[in-house]
């Protein structure tokens, strides 16, 4: 698996210089790893963190998401970070601030396997609201939790993007699997081999 990641370090305090953006705060491995606005699935104390840069409109995001689940589940101790980064249409948009104003009412995760499930790009908005509709998500309280916190939902896509940026990212899927790099779309064994690599450098320092 060694085409699909390479080492990544994120002991530096900024991943960026200071001056390319307002807050270089942004892009401090902490709000990379532990941004409290951004949703986390798996173990919250899992021993490792896979930070997703992802986009709703994205075919190779959706090719990894189902791999991506499955690892969480039968590892159990996973941290999962999901940062929604959407670059690819002005549906993009929509969609992830409908993912993020879910997770006002618990259902994050479950906005998100909708969106994702999805075939196809450039999505019409209507059919991502039928996509959400249909799993049970609460459609008058994710309108009123679209617009009461639509200032947060915006700041986080804005941090969300300036870390992207900062680290050089070229587009999604991007998958930081504790100090590795995966710009790619990884099947099972692939994702399962990343947290192996993790690992096994966590213990040799």
């Amino acid at each position: 698996m060694t085409r699909f990641f390479r080492a990544l370090s994120l002991g530096l305090a900024l991943l960026a210089p200071a001056g390319a953006f307002a807050d270089p705060a942004t892009l401090s491995r902490e709000m990379i790893v532990g941004d409290p606005a951004a949703p986390v699935s798996g173990d919250p104390k899992g021993d490792v963190t896979i930070v997703a840069y992802l986009d709703y409109n994205c075919g190779f995001c959706k090719k990894s998401a189902p791999a991506l689940e499955k690892l969480v589940k039968t590892d159990g101790d996973i941290r999962l970070v999901y940062k929604d980064w959407p670059i690819l249409a002005e549906s993009s948009v929509y969609a992830a601030k409908i993912a993020l104003a879910a997770k006002y009412q618990g259902k994050y995760d479950v906005a998100h396997k909708a969106l994702m499930s999805l075939k196809g790009a450039k999505i019409p908005q209507a059919k991502m609201l039928e996509a959400v509709k249909a799993a049970g998500i609460d459609m008058a309280r994710l309108e009123a939790d679209a617009a009461a916190h639509d200032a947060e939902i915006v700041a986080l896509l804005k941090r969300n993007d300036a870390q992207a940026k900062g680290m050089g990212f070229a587009g999604t899927p991007v998958y930081l699997i504790g100090p590795l790099l995966v710009a790619a779309a990884p099947d099972y064994d692939q994702f399962k081999d990343a947290v192996a690599q993790a690992r096994a450098r966590a213990k040799a320092r």
